[in-house]
């Protein structure tokens, strides 16, 4: 099965940059993640490096690779991250979002879990397929059918290391196919693109590499305070992922010439 992928962690206006991205990668599996370590609390940056070190290297260890395995997986990066804050009261309550796609080349099948507000994007044929839930105050507010104007995104209710302590939310098993395409990222990634967007921007280009910088340029020309990660998963061949793409969809994404 063919497979492009590109990754992008782009510091902004902040102090320090507490998002991490990491991929496990070889001929029979692969996984791509980012964590985002949640602000107002010590240790962040520290609760994202954990969670992230902690399943990669499981991931590589490890002989069996199933929706199951990486399950028990995440359930050990949640204790790991527990152990961690009780070894030092100053980071006692650290912790971070999650959001890994999981790909068994094998069989040509994928998963994905979250935890917070990093999300996983599934693409097919350039459009919109599917998107993770946020756990999140404003997404409960929509899918309540309140208005959510105003409320700040980045409450969350569930991210691994917080109190009580949450699963995180798996997807169910999909068959790939040639043309899908996959986004997992941070919300200071997706805040500041309309999945319709996305959409257009994949229409515009010839590979992933492609598709991150030409969103990425679009984010840095609206707002640039916020730390920008992001990981493109392409499958098949470049031509059955993008689209091709009209004037109209350009505008967002091509400088404008005077």
């Amino acid at each position: 099965m063919k497979m492009m992928f590109a990754s992008r962690c782009q510091q902004g206006m902040r102090d320090e940059n507490q998002d991490r991205t990491g991929t496990e990668f070889d001929e029979q599996k692969a996984c791509f993640l980012v964590c985002d370590g949640v602000a107002g609390l010590p240790g962040g940056e520290m609760a994202a490096q954990i969670v992230r070190d902690s399943l990669l290297t499981q991931l590589h260890n490890s002989v069996e690779f199933t929706p199951e395995s990486t399950r028990a997986a995440i359930e050990q990066c949640q204790q790991v991250l527990l152990d961690a804050q009780g070894k030092n009261p100053k980071y006692a309550r650290m912790s971070t979002t999650l959001a890994a796609l999981f790909i068994d080349r094998e069989k040509q099948r994928a998963w994905w879990a979250h935890a917070g507000d990093s999300r996983v994007y599934h693409f097919r044929h350039g459009v919109l397929s599917q998107v993770t839930r946020d756990h999140s105050l404003a997404q409960q507010l929509r899918e309540a059918g309140y208005e959510n104007t105003g409320i700040n995104s980045n409450l969350l209710y569930n991210a691994l290391g917080v109190e009580p302590a949450r699963p995180a939310t798996f997807s169910e098993v999909i068959s790939l196919t040639d043309g899908d395409a996959f986004l997992v990222c941070t919300d200071g990634f997706w805040l500041n693109l309309t999945t319709h967007e996305m959409e257009q921007a994949l229409r515009m280009v010839n590979a992933c590499e492609e598709w991150l910088t030409l969103m990425e340029q679009a984010v840095n020309r609206s707002v640039k305070n916020d730390n920008l990660s992001a990981l493109a998963i392409w499958i098949g061949e470049p031509q059955e992922a993008t689209l091709l793409y009209s004037q109209a969809d350009a505008a967002r994404f091509l400088p404008t010439r005077y």
